[in-house]
């Protein structure tokens, strides 16, 4: 079986996926401590299409400016509340929450400036809102904002605003990126197609009923999260190749970490973590508050915490082992979760890890086997 790694690559990579499931259960429901952990700078961020300006019939949004970035977020997060009321109380329940909450996290840490410092864009003493066409950070952000939002529009949630929307280009790398949905389709046509999806589906989705008893979840509430995290894939899966280039910018332990960090999204999708408020606040805390440095090697990072530290070693781990075995980790996993009832299942078999530590190191490979012998689909279902 060479796909098969040694037993305490497969143990880390359990570790992890329970971290992950273990916040899971942070609901958004009311019976969990609501945090105000909001994305920087939040009250002021444009929370409507009329806070931009709107010249000649055009409504021009320039993504390069963080409050005007996360202000697309926040009119997502307005629009698409109503087909959302169920998945948590004042809409912190909402699937996108997860977007703003990692932008915020990348501007807070220093992540959206220029990395190459040819330019102040991004520098906390000079120009703190500017997001830098340079940062590999914001490059990749672009695919999870953008290009949502303009999937948005062309799900025709916007087609009672009257006039058109217009994404402003960067000042240097213009052709790297498109800026309306025709165009979108052109330059990334799966990813494109996927969000509008997404967002078609919620049209189509309202009063969807949910489970009271976690971690099951309604079929209906599952395909939501199954749209999202297919989209959310295809932007991560497009957008890494597209900006390897720019990781020459930043340290190797950072550029390291960014790479491990954009595969383990698609172990975390498989799961279909819920992305809502609270849950991405509580897993957010676990990521390093600062751009790692030329000399930095975890688990030895001073001033990290442990936690943040044994994150960057689970997930360096996770990239290698998944590496090391041609892929078949992923496939693994996918292979795991692939139903309803395997991802539950899989939450209760992780969170048992996680208090069973005995379970690791003899059983965790005959029990991860075990578990998907009694599952008859496949991995494209997941």
């Amino acid at each position: 079986m060479a796909w098969l790694i040694p037993v305490c690559k497969v143990s880390a990579f359990a570790l992890l996926s329970a971290l992950l499931i273990h916040c899971s259960n942070a609901s958004g429901q009311d019976s969990v401590r609501e945090t105000v952990n909001y994305p920087p700078l939040w009250d002021n961020v444009p929370d409507s299409l009329e806070s931009f300006v709107t010249i000649h019939n055009k409504t021009l949004i320039n993504p390069w400016n963080y409050l005007e970035r996360m202000g697309m977020y926040k009119i997502l997060l307005n629009i698409t509340a109503k087909y959302m009321e169920s998945f948590g109380p004042r809409n912190t329940g909402n699937v996108l929450w997860g977007l703003p909450l990692q932008h915020g996290w990348q501007f807070n840490t220093g992540r959206l400036a220029d990395p190459s410092n040819a330019t102040s864009c991004g520098q906390k003493t000079a120009d703190p809102t500017c997001i830098s066409p340079t940062s590999w950070w914001s490059c990749m952000n672009y695919y999870l904002a953008i290009i949502p939002f303009l999937g948005a529009v062309e799900a025709g949630f916007f087609d009672e605003w009257p006039f058109e929307i217009e994404i402003l280009p960067p000042e240097e790398h213009v052709d790297d990126f498109c800026y309306n949905a025709r165009d979108c389709h052109i330059l990334i046509p799966e990813t494109m197609a996927k969000w509008t999806n997404f967002f078609q589906l919620l049209k189509e989705t309202q009063n969807i009923p949910q489970s009271k008893l976690l971690p099951s979840i309604s079929p209906e509430e599952d395909a939501v999260w199954r749209h999202i995290w297919i989209a959310h894939v295809s932007s991560i899966e497009t957008a890494l190749p597209k900006f390897s280039e720019r990781l020459r910018y930043i340290s190797a332990p950072e550029a390291q970490f960014g790479v491990s960090w954009g595969s383990a999204v698609e172990f975390i999708a498989a799961a279909h973590f819920p992305t809502n408020f609270n849950q991405t606040n509580v897993f957010q805390v676990y990521l390093p508050q600062r751009m790692l440095l030329a000399h930095d090697k975890a688990p030895f990072i001073p001033d990290l915490s442990k936690e943040e530290n044994w994150t960057l070693i689970a997930l360096d781990i996770l990239y290698e082992g998944n590496k090391m075995t041609g892929g078949w980790l992923l496939k693994f996993w996918r292979r795991a979760m692939c139903s309803e009832r395997g991802r539950e299942e899989g939450r209760n078999l992780l969170e048992n890890i996680i208090s069973n530590p005995d379970l690791i190191l003899p059983g965790i490979c005959k029990l991860l086997l075990e578990f998907i012998k009694n599952h008859n689909c496949s991995i494209t279902d997941a």
